[in-house]
């Protein structure tokens, strides 16, 4: 007759692969779910926010569109940072062109100065950021493709309170400060600065006691949006998605649409690993009012710039 431990070894061996099984089962179906909540909440966000320009109803440019990604070609994306104002519909406090290189998985980011004084069609001459004042994100990108003569194939549009509120929803933002200075009532030393939302809204406004003025303003920009694709690239908790998919859908448009989106996702997603910057130079002077004076031989350059970037293979 065996020991109790020989009778109840065999009992044992049997039923310990039955639990794993039904465990797996459980954790498989629980995270196949949410994943299939996840999938369908990010349609229905992206349902909320799509607001397409009326070229994207024609055929031909769709067609144009299909080709571009089932090449892996360049995409280039404008976000645009608007600031509402209770008399209007606000103006583009930030202008950022982006041009996503899958073949090279890199980026290119050029912040486009809100003074930049440029021909707004149907306006005249004016500040670039009134664009959006004049004609909404349609006109912002016409008015950047004919500037820069570039093609703009998406535009992204986020309130800025909820870039304040997706900040605080990514759990803030470190960056690194070349410059000492307060804004707002918040002091922002030199070195590594964590940011919160509210922090991370005065740090890109400062721009009056900057010596470099909008360039320096813009470059602050730049570094809290890399920060921020850095930190929503590397979620501790995938319920952090649901909470930026909420504030999205309130605070953000545009003419992306599911199916690109994932395209973008899934073989451009690589692009953010090598972020190159660019710097439109130019100098400030005062007119009927004052502006930022780009010459038309660095517009050129920065037009050669993204071309060469886009055909890099």
């Amino acid at each position: 007759m065996g020991s109790r431990l020989d009778r109840h070894n065999p009992k044992s061996k049997r039923k310990w692969p039955k639990w794993i099984a039904i465990i797996l089962m459980v954790c498989l179906l629980a995270t196949g779910g949410f994943l299939f909540y996840l999938y369908h909440k990010i349609g229905d966000t992206i349902s909320v926010m799509n607001n397409p320009l009326e070229r994207d109803n024609d055929p031909d440019r769709q067609k144009e569109l299909d080709s571009i990604f089932k090449q892996k070609k360049a995409v280039n994306l404008l976000l645009l940072g608007v600031d509402k104002r209770e008399d209007d519909k606000g103006r583009s406090d930030s202008m950022i062109l982006l041009s996503l290189n899958p073949q090279t998985n890199s980026m290119l980011m050029l912040s486009i100065p809100r003074d930049t004084y440029v021909n707004i069609p149907g306006y005249g001459m004016d500040k670039i950021n009134h664009a959006y004042a004049f004609g909404n994100a349609g006109l912002s990108v016409q008015t950047v493709e004919d500037t820069f003569d570039l093609p703009v194939h998406y535009y992204v549009k986020v309130n800025m309170e909820g870039f304040v509120q997706g900040i605080d929803a990514l759990g803030g933002v470190t960056v690194h400060n070349d410059m000492a200075f307060s804004q707002g009532g918040a002091d922002f030393p030199t070195g590594d600065v964590y940011l919160d939302g509210q922090k991370a809204l005065k740090y890109i406004r400062m721009r009056k006691d900057d010596p470099r003025g909008d360039i320096g303003r813009n470059e602050r920009q730049r570094e809290v949006i890399k920060a921020a694709m850095s930190e929503a690239a590397s979620f501790s908790s995938i319920s952090k998605v649901d909470d930026i998919l909420d504030i999205l859908e309130e605070n953000a448009t545009t003419n992306l649409n599911m199916k690109r989106l994932k395209s973008l996702l899934s073989d451009y997603r690589g692009t953010r690993k090598n972020i190159k910057t660019l710097e439109l130079k130019g100098t400030g002077k005062r007119l009927d009012k004052w502006y930022y004076m780009v010459t038309e031989e660095e517009f050129n350059r920065i037009t050669n710039e993204f071309e060469a970037f886009m055909a890099a293979s």
